[in-house]
């Protein structure tokens, strides 16, 4: 074996521990939850860098979508369809704010924190309407 051949193997060997530990992770769209009417299910979620979630059309007439504002530097906004599942992986640690177009104003926002919360007080500081605002003041007030 020459010398590339066994640097590359090397590589792949040491990546992959870091593959083989991302998971996915599952938040439902529900017309009706536990916390009530209009939510994602769980409200917040803490994943690890590299981690995926897929955002689950369990109801119609929901989306997952990233809010301006609340994505940490680096980070890919995202925009998922209409009624349909959405798989996002999470790579830049902080904390997204992520909202259902529709039903933004109601109050069906969540929270997915990533590795540490880097941009936590610029989250915060975000404005948002309606019963959105308040329901991140509770999801985020703790952190």
């Amino acid at each position: 074996m020459n010398t590339k051949s066994l640097l590359l193997a090397a590589a792949l060997v040491i990546g992959l521990p870091t593959m083989a530990t991302a998971a996915n992770h599952e938040v439902k769209m529900l017309n009706k939850g536990t916390a009530g009417a209009m939510v994602f299910e769980p409200e917040l979620i803490r994943i690890a860098p590299g981690d995926s979630i897929t955002f689950k059309a369990t109801d119609p007439g929901h989306n997952a979508e990233t809010i301006q504002g609340m994505l940490p530097a680096g980070a890919e906004a995202f925009t998922g369809k209409m009624g349909q599942d959405v798989t996002v992986t999470f790579t830049a640690e902080g904390v997204y704010g992520v909202k259902c177009k529709p039903h933004f104003a109601m109050g069906m926002v969540g929270a997915v924190i990533v590795g540490k919360p880097s941009n936590l007080e610029a989250v915060k500081a975000v404005k948002n309407p309606g019963r959105a605002g308040k329901k991140f003041e509770t999801l985020l007030g703790g952190l």
